[in-house]
């Protein structure tokens, strides 16, 4: 099937069929769904690559996350989608699962398929990567890496503030013991929020922490936890790097039988929808993650009139969202001590997941 058999059964030229297929709005809204309807009809599937070599311009844009699993990146991915395809754009995906081989193998086969931009939402990058991109001249935005330049746009989130108000918060709920909750330490924005909680207890000497790590995983979060759990420190609260993590830690603390904020308070950090509908309902720090799609997509395929956003560093804020996971520390302050018993508590029973 071919586009001349579409435009002869649709009644219009071959080029009335591009423009449907390229989302133009030149086309009158009649005539486009008589279009549809052919190639609907037809089954026909446009050639992508073919059409880009074409025309000179790929109708494609990348998409590189580090973990697809996280729901984090996901919420981003679909906005970024939904955005392209909006504006007659295909999206292609690559997931790296932090492995930075993978990262250097998606990078080389995405400017090899030569997309109209990429987004790398990503949490670290040698800088001759980052070189590399400069030079193939695609439009990129880096969520999190890297620093402005010619092609390039930075999205950063202001995670040292976030995690500020989760401490303070908990520091004026009474708890002076916390356990901080990460994975890959040695990732730029990770390191940033375990070293904003290590700086806040030196701002705060009546502080403790300990620290704990493991995958980016729901059962990364529930070992990091054990692995708190099973020292003589006894955090009054548990600070997580994210929200799957701490849907993780929640997990081990009700095996436990550790209540919920009543032994132990619990934060994350993303606000992913996962975080209200757990429970208890999780007190976190909320990234606005369609915004950060929406940021993607108007840098990379900038609409008609409207300038593109190139060359630049957009900082955002995050909020900080109180649920029931958090609550003043016990009157012993003491948290969970090893050795407690492991069985169920009664009131934790009925602590399941959604």
């Amino acid at each position: 099937m071919n586009l001349e058999q579409v435009a002869r059964r649709a009644r219009v030229s071959t080029a009335t069929v591009s423009r449907v297929l390229n989302n133009a709005s030149v086309v009158k809204s009649s005539t486009r769904a008589r279009v549809v309807k052919a190639i609907e009809e037809l089954k026909y599937h446009p050639n992508l690559h073919a059409r880009s070599l074409a025309g000179g311009k790929s109708r494609t844009i990348g998409v590189i996350a580090s973990n697809m699993e996280n729901p984090f990146f996901f919420d981003i991915y679909k906005t970024i989608e939904s955005d392209a395809h909006d504006r007659g754009y295909e999206v292609v995906m690559a997931n790296t699962d932090y492995r930075s081989e993978q990262l250097v193998s998606s990078i080389r086969l995405m400017i090899g398929r030569r997309v109209a931009g990429l987004a790398a939402i990503v949490s670290e990058m040698a800088p001759e990567l980052i070189e590399e991109l400069a030079e193939s001249r695609i439009p990129v935005v880096f969520y999190d890496v890297g620093t402005p330049r010619r092609n390039i746009t930075n999205i950063r989130v202001n995670y040292r503030r976030g995690i500020e108000k989760v401490v303070d918060y908990l520091h004026s709920l009474g708890h002076r013991r916390l356990g901080f909750v990460g994975h890959h330490a040695i990732l730029g924005p990770i390191n940033e929020r375990m070293k904003a909680v290590m700086d806040a207890v030196a701002r705060i000497p009546s502080l403790e922490v300990r620290t704990a790590a493991d995958a980016d995983t729901l059962e990364g979060g529930r070992q990091a936890a054990r692995s708190l759990l099973a020292t003589d420190f006894a955090p009054t609260a548990i600070v997580c790097v994210n929200d799957v993590t701490a849907v993780g830690a929640l997990y081990e603390l009700r095996e436990r039988g550790i209540r919920v904020p009543q032994d132990v308070s619990v934060t994350g950090f993303d606000n992913i929808k996962l975080s209200e509908f757990c429970y208890p309902a999780l007190t976190t720090v909320h990234i606005p993650r369609e915004r950060v799609g929406h940021i993607i997509c108007d840098c990379l395929l900038p609409r008609s009139g409207k300038p593109a956003v190139i060359d630049s560093e957009i900082v955002i804020d995050p909020e900080f969202v109180v649920r029931d996971s958090t609550g003043p520390v016990s009157p012993s302050g003491a948290g969970h001590r090893p050795g407690q018993p492991d069985a169920v508590h009664p009131a934790a029973q009925s602590q399941l997941l959604s």
